[in-house]
């Protein structure tokens, strides 16, 4: 089906594209439907409400438009995993020790043991391990996506330790530390299991720089995400740059200087590997507009 004759407007088109998008999100949340009922657990209502799946699943259409809903499946339930890790070392956690544990139960995963039983986070995180497993990248790449893991870890951790001296001694993190500790965002680690699950081998020659401009787009996305939720941090007890004293005018501008940052190191990989620069870019696009209404989590 396409635009009649006589019909061709940039709206149109645009609706088009966007429809093809929406449709590709909803065939994405169908397959990650039953993903998150597997590890109910993880997902207590509340917070986890129904559109927490449905955002996280038109994040990933509107990052790579070109794909299918199989192609996305990794990106998708590592976006889940993500959210569910964040929620229990944010809010569950009650000591340093249970971030411990969690960790401890990941990165034994990452090494390729068996979960434990009494960890639902480690098994999920098992089940996407074993998809990944199947792809002829991951035995190469694996060092690079366990890295990662444990990047992510250790700046929650760190983020614990912050609210906690926050808490108790009033010290806070500089802007600077804050803006520096963005792994604990976790996209740069949806983005590696991602590009295992799909990059060929051309594309994963260039998967240092890939991984570098990933790292800078994490932090643009770390305070479009500050910058959305102001408010339901202050209710909720998070830390966010606004909270502690820094002007929202600041983060607006290092928001822009990261991001002139991040085209400048995607622009000689454009030639190289198209798609993965333009997933890249497309998450900036995505999340400026997403955060500018709303945010994935739902109600305490």
């Amino acid at each position: 089906m396409g635009i009649p004759d006589g019909i061709s407007t940039t709206e149109l088109s645009s609706a088009i594209e966007h429809g093809k998008i929406s449709a590709l999100a909803v065939d994405c949340q169908r397959d990650l439907q039953p993903c998150a009922e597997r590890h109910a657990a993880l997902f207590p209502g509340g917070p986890f409400d129904p559109r927490l799946l449905s955002g996280v699943t038109l994040a990933n259409a509107f990052g790579s438009p070109w794909a299918s809903a199989t192609e996305l499946s990794i990106a998708c339930r590592a976006s889940l995993w993500v959210f569910a890790a964040d929620w229990l070392a944010d809010y569950e956690a009650k000591a340093r020790e249970d971030i411990d544990a969690l960790t401890d139960a990941c990165l034994a995963v990452a090494d390729g043991s068996e979960p434990s039983p009494a960890i639902p986070l480690a098994q999920f995180l098992a089940e996407i391990r074993d998809t990944l497993a199947i792809s002829p990248a991951f035995t190469g790449l694996r060092p690079r996506w366990r890295t990662q893991l444990k990047r992510y870890f250790a700046a929650m951790t760190r983020e614990w330790e912050w609210h906690d001296a926050l808490t108790r001694q009033g010290r806070k993190p500089t802007f600077g530390e804050y803006i520096d500790n963005a792994d604990n965002f976790g996209s740069s680690f949806v983005n590696v299991s991602h590009w295992i699950h799909t990059c060929t081998p051309d594309a994963l020659e260039h998967i240092d720089a890939l991984w570098a401009a990933s790292g800078t787009v994490q932090r643009v996305l770390r305070l479009l995400n500050d910058l959305a939720t102001v408010q339901r941090d202050i209710a909720w007890g998070d830390l966010n740059p606004l909270v502690l004293g820094v002007d929202k005018a600041e983060v607006t501008e290092h928001i822009d200087l990261l991001v002139a940052e991040c085209l400048a190191e995607l622009a000689p990989l454009r030639a190289k590997c198209p798609k993965e620069a333009t997933y890249l870019e497309r998450q900036i696009g995505f999340s400026t507009g997403f955060y500018g209404r709303t945010d994935y989590w739902g109600e305490l």
